[in-house]
């Protein structure tokens, strides 16, 4: 090794440090405001949400630590989520510095940085808004004669697994109407994928040819709608 290629790997090397020792030092808490930004093309929430896994899937793969990048995709969602004091709890238990206040730019304890790309963070400004054709539409059942029981796992955009009772005579809108009496989750917020495409209200079970062992991808606008329990009253104590 030369004694300029030596020299350089120092300079290197003192400069990622200083960089380091900067970023700690201006170590700021997580910004409330989310991120704007306009995509080069007007996309769906289901073709926002591929890009994203996509980036999580092959980001750790390159540098940084696993741990830490799991964190951060923790993080992201739970500022999504508009969670903000869950995100912030999460990226001081990783140990996590962010200089600027945002997850667009982070170092973890050992000085290692991550790059997040504004499309973790919030939706594009020109998201494509996909509405169904009658928000209260009732959805006949199919006879019970017709088509076998199956079950259909399902892998919902929130993260759940599941799997819905259905009949190989059911068509996707009668499927998602399953869905919302099982899980709350409204019919119309739904979208379904399977293999990479949509899948449209009116196709039938029977014809998708779905196997046993494959999962239908199930895009959710907004979280599902639970009844809040009534809380056990706090003894007053004498």
């Amino acid at each position: 090794m030369s004694l300029e290629t030596s020299a350089s790997e120092s300079e290197e090397k003192d400069v990622n440090e200083c960089m380091f020792a900067v970023a700690l030092g201006r170590n700021q808490p997580l910004k409330r405001e989310k991120p704007k930004w306009k995509s080069d093309y007007p996309m769906t929430d289901g073709q926002l949400r591929s890009k994203r896994d996509e980036f999580w899937d092959t980001a750790p793969a390159f540098e940084g630590r696993k741990e830490i990048w799991d964190a951060l995709k923790a993080a992201a969602q739970a500022f999504e989520s508009n969670d903000h004091e869950l995100a912030q709890a999460i990226i001081d238990g990783a140990s996590i510095t962010l200089p600027h206040g945002a997850l667009t730019e982070c170092y973890d304890e050992l000085g290692n940085r991550y790059q997040l790309p504004i499309y973790c963070l919030s939706p594009p400004v020109n998201m494509i808004e996909e509405k169904s054709e009658s928000e209260t539409i009732d959805v006949p059942e199919a006879p019970a004669s017709e088509g076998q029981e199956c079950q259909l796992r399902l892998r919902l955009s929130t993260g759940r697994d599941l799997r819905l009772a259905v009949r190989t005579s059911d068509n996707v809108q009668q499927m998602k109407h399953h869905l919302q009496i099982q899980e709350g989750v409204l019919a119309t917020s739904q979208r379904w994928f399977f293999s990479g495409r949509p899948l449209a209200d009116k196709m039938k079970l029977e014809e998708l040819k779905i196997s046993r062992d494959y999962v239908v991808q199930v895009i959710v606008s907004q979280p599902p709608t639970t009844p809040s329990l009534p809380q056990n009253p706090t003894p007053v104590e004498n």
